[in-house]
């Protein structure tokens, strides 16, 4: 076969692929991307801070699931293949979405709306166990092996377009639903937000239609024709010494810290920008939009940089970089937001809330700088006593302020590309072809689903516990990031031979 032949195969295969697990991310995150409005909607609304922590723990349960995702459809793609086995992963992922939509809220079936959401959630999270290591793998198969930083770099922007694509549909969904800003909110939050998981099933009739056309991998298509097919995947993978060893390197010295990275750049900052500094819901959004739009073409370049120079230290210097510069990147961000220091005041309104009923009176007051930044604060107040409380503070922030958080969002998301750039090669390339998929799912999603999963329960938790430290939420990424880089730095080899487990 000719050379523009091959190249148009893999990226058929790229794309075929890439399709799938962009919609697979776009599932598992939409919840995370609604944590606020699912918590109003499956929790009781007594307590917001429990709620929205119950939501997160929900979230997180997700991730905690996909190891084991990882083990049963790992086996199942060194056994019967990887086509066959991602195909079903995408089912799984897309029905158990659509069915989050459907699911009546607290308020009208108590506490069997958060159970069944849940028992969803860990759908999701055994279906995409299985989604990206046989993506990775595949397109990994495919590609020649002195390109396959590259290439299998492609797969992994579809992590963060997922991301993209659900915050994206989420903010349509909303400006769609009236003409004034009001209504469109408060229809968003009573019904609204279910739309965004119902669309998933529209998507996931595309993937599945695109999957069903592709071919098994070249690579476990001879393993099968020679008849070296792993019997016992998981005992070849775990049970060995050898294998097992590299098993626990790829986690401790790699996924570990990509994990927390990835979701302190992303969901955390999103987390702190939303409840730390009280950013406007569509700012904090699109604010991460345009940082993901900036940054995603460094995959790419990183990906396809670790075939020239090893896998190694890009992944180790983005760790290394997140870990030395948070404390400081998220200091920017208070500092961007912080109300103290605007002192252009144009008008301060005040408006009174008379229909609530008793001695609470709630009043908002809107104050408006010269730069256009609004800066809205709601409180309720005790007619009685003259005894106030805060509800919220929303901010909508100037031009200028704003462009200066897409800007640091960018150097977060920037750490990602290098640290998960690089990785699914790195993953591919450590294991041999007839126990791969089931050898690189684990150590991969215990690492990114697990220890990074968990980074914004832990990190939302420890905010609330040390509450007069609002950057303590950082500590867990920083302790657990340092361990993962030291662990790499010592034991993982640069290697550049890529064809050693083919």
């Amino acid at each position: 076969m000719n050379q523009p032949t091959e190249k148009k195969k893999i990226w058929q295969v790229i794309a075929a692929s890439s399709v799938g697990t962009l919609i697979e991310w776009y599932d598992f995150y939409i919840f995370g991307s609604l944590a606020t409005v699912i918590a109003n909607q499956f929790f009781p609304k007594t307590n917001p801070t429990a709620a929205l922590l119950s939501t997160l723990a929900t979230f997180a349960a997700g991730f905690i699931v996909r190891p084991f995702g990882a083990l049963v459809f790992g086996r199942l793609g060194d056994l019967i293949g990887r086509k066959y086995t991602f195909l079903l992963t995408l089912i799984i992922m897309g029905g158990s979405t659509f069915a989050i939509g459907l699911v009546p809220g607290y308020a009208t079936i108590g506490f069997a709306a958060p159970l069944i959401v849940l028992l969803l959630r860990l759908l999701q999270g055994l279906a995409l166990g299985g989604e990206y290591g046989g993506a990775a793998t595949y397109v990994a198969e495919h590609a020649p092996s002195h390109r396959r930083g590259y290439y299998t770099s492609w797969i992994q922007t579809t992590a963060t377009l997922g991301l993209f694509l659900s915050l994206g549909v989420i903010l349509a969904t909303r400006h769609m639903l009236a003409p004034d800003i009001d209504t469109s909110i408060q229809r968003f939050n009573d019904w609204g937000w279910r739309i965004p998981f119902w669309v998933s099933i529209l998507l996931v009739g595309v993937s599945i239609y695109i999957r069903l056309r592709m071919k098994e991998s070249p690579l476990f298509s001879k393993i099968k024709s020679e008849g070296k097919i792993s019997v016992n995947p998981l005992k070849e993978s775990f049970g060995h010494k050898t294998n097992l060893k590299m098993v626990l390197l790829a986690l401790f010295g790699a996924t570990m810290g990509q994990g927390v990275v990835w979701y302190t750049g992303q969901f955390y900052a999103q987390s702190f920008l939303e409840t730390v500094c009280r950013i406007d819901f569509d700012q904090s959004r699109t604010i991460l939009i345009w940082g993901i739009l900036f940054a995603t073409p460094f995959f790419i370049v990183f990906g396809g940089w670790s075939d020239k120079i090893g896998r190694k230290w890009i992944m180790l210097a983005g760790m290394l970089l997140a870990i030395s510069t948070y404390q400081f990147i998220f200091r920017q961000f208070m500092h961007i937001t912080d109300q103290a220091g605007r002192t252009e005041l144009v008008e301060q309104r005040k408006i009174l809330d008379n229909k609530t009923e008793g001695p609470l009176q709630i009043i908002t007051s809107d104050v408006h700088y010269s730069d256009g930044a609004v800066f809205r604060e709601v409180v309720t107040s005790n007619k009685e006593n003259g005894s106030t409380t805060t509800i919220y503070k929303d901010k909508k922030l100037d031009t200028g302020s704003y462009w200066k958080l897409v800007g640091w969002i960018f150097v977060l998301i920037l750490y990602v590309t290098m640290v998960y750039g690089p990785i699914a090669a790195f993953l591919v390339e450590l294991f041999p072809t007839r126990i791969r998929y089931t050898s690189m799912s684990l150590p991969y999603h215990i690492g990114n689903g697990v220890f990074g999963g968990l980074t914004p329960f832990i990190a939302t938790l420890l905010t609330t516990i040390y509450v007069d430290n609002k950057l303590s939420g950082l500590w867990y990424t920083i302790i657990v990031g340092l361990v993962c880089f030291i662990i790499g730095a010592i034991y993982i080899n640069n290697r550049i031979d890529p064809d050693v487990n083919d």
